[in-house]
């Protein structure tokens, strides 16, 4: 019998994460770290004719990268461990176009390596890139030669590294020295790492995290984490991917698609899938580091925007900064990574709410509202069966000057509120659409003395396991 609309959007509230992207949720923000042979080429793609011999940084040093990236309060740090110019990284045994031929460390050296345990003594998760577009090596576009020699690449980044958080593909699919474009085998991919390394999410070309759409670190006005699961196919296809080099595609917003999730998008859509979004970009204007591009690092003001524009819009953000010639990252990108860190800090420092009187419309039994409040993701404020419509007040002692909102919903229940407001002693000083894993609202300082969060539009019972305000 043909579910009803009602049905259908009951049904698509209750669709959860998977134990993987809970996990990956929780990180939020984490870096990008593109190096490799091109930036001692001052390129931003190799076409895989470099000389080994041209990887030679004086000074690498992977613990410099990861303590300038945990000052910023990034949780994590990807790696292009092989660009599309098909240089790796690591000693790999399947080509010579690697670092065991250079000449850093007499050929001795091995960055995965040293990047993944600077990672593990910090405690941040270690994620790996490894391009499909190999311009190196001549079995690309071959078909299932090529496959093969992906996969044995894949095999050792997989399991001689130690725990791997993220895969992250593009779709990049140039043409290949024969004049053909390779046909990758996307599902032999998947198995691999799921064999090899089953915690780890495989990011945009993959089935766990998909893709915003642009480089430019610009979200959706509603990012709605339950899509049609036809998304998860779309992005293997190259159209979808970079298509050019340079700083002009890393600053390019596309507005395609903008709505994916709502009522409209998926009815009729067909079967619906948890397929949240990671917004990427770079703190420069290109990917690869470039000395002209010193003076044209982001500001903590822009990185600001953009953070609440994606991991406050239910989103995660993919960080660029790329190391220099040296193998360290620049002094402008440290100075400035090290200052937004401390923005962040001190904008959200001192949660208020705690502090409060709180009070709801409509809570479910085992799950009263004063668990919005408690800290962590395991408890949460559910309203009561049947009711998808809620108010939650918080009384202060005192009048109390604030100036942002920042919500959550446990995800372990789904993703259900579409639409709500904040008021300010009656006053509506805010409105946001989706909240999922975190809703951050900014608006202009006000003092007041009570605090209303209406929840306007839901799916079925809203639930919160962070309501803070600043």
């Amino acid at each position: 019998m043909p579910e009803t609309e009602q049905e259908r959007i009951i049904a698509a509230a209750h669709i959860t994460p998977s134990p993987r992207q809970y996990a990956w949720q929780a990180l939020e923000f984490y870096a990008f770290v593109h190096f490799g042979i091109t930036t001692f080429t001052n390129r931003e793609w190799g076409d895989g004719t470099e000389d080994p011999a041209l990887f030679a940084p004086t000074a690498l040093d992977a613990g410099q990268w990861v303590a300038a990236i945990k000052s910023a309060g990034m949780k994590g740090l990807i790696l292009t461990c092989k660009h599309h110019d098909g240089f790796c990284l690591w000693p790999s045994a399947y080509t010579r176009h690697s670092v065991r031929y250079s000449p850093w460390k007499n050929g001795k050296g091995d960055v995965v390596r040293e990047v993944a345990q600077a990672c593990a003594a910090a405690g941040l998760a270690f994620g790996v890139y490894l391009s499909p577009w190999d311009r190196h090596e001549p079995s690309y576009g071959t078909g299932d030669a090529y496959n093969r020699y992906y996969l044995a690449q894949l095999h050792e980044l997989a399991t001689n590294y130690g725990k791997i958080f993220c895969f992250w593909f593009d779709g990049a699919c140039g043409e290949g020295k024969n004049g053909k474009k390779q046909v990758y085998d996307w599902d032999a991919y998947y198995q691999e790492i799921r064999r090899c390394q089953p915690d780890a999410v495989i990011n945009v070309c993959g089935p766990d995290v998909r893709w915003c759409g642009n480089e430019a670190g610009k979200g959706r006005k509603s990012e709605w984490s339950v899509v049609p699961a036809t998304l998860r196919d779309n992005e293997r296809v190259a159209a979808k991917s970079q298509q050019t080099a340079g700083a002009a595609f890393a600053r390019q917003v596309s507005t395609e698609d903008e709505d994916l999730g709502s009522r409209a998008a998926i009815r009729g859509a067909g079967a619906l899938a948890w397929y949240p979004a990671e917004v990427d970009t770079s703190l420069r204007p290109g990917w690869f580091y470039h000395p002209e591009e010193d003076t044209q690092v982001r500001t903590t003001a822009e990185l600001f925007e953009i953070y609440c524009g994606s991991v406050g819009a239910n989103a995660s953000l993919l960080l660029n900064i790329p190391p220099n010639t040296a193998g360290l990252l620049a002094p402008p990108d440290v100075g400035v990574l090290g200052a937004f860190g401390t923005l962040l800090a001190q904008k959200f420092a001192w949660d208020q709410a705690p502090g409060a009187v709180v009070t709801a419309t409509s809570a479910d039994a085992r799950h009263p509202v004063a668990e919005a409040l408690a800290p962590g993701r395991a408890r949460f404020w559910k309203a009561a069966p049947g009711v998808a419509q809620a108010a939650i007040t918080l009384q202060f002692a005192a009048p109390a000057s604030v100036s942002c909102l920042v919500l959550g919903e446990d995800l372990l229940t789904g993703q259900r509120i579409e639409a709500g407001e904040l008021l300010a002693d009656g006053k509506r000083v805010a409105t946001f659409t989706v909240v999922g894993n975190k809703r951050i609202c900014n608006f202009a300082p006000v003092r007041a003395t009570t605090l209303t969060l209406r929840i306007l539009e839901s799916r079925c019972e809203p639930t919160l396991c962070r309501l803070s305000v600043y």
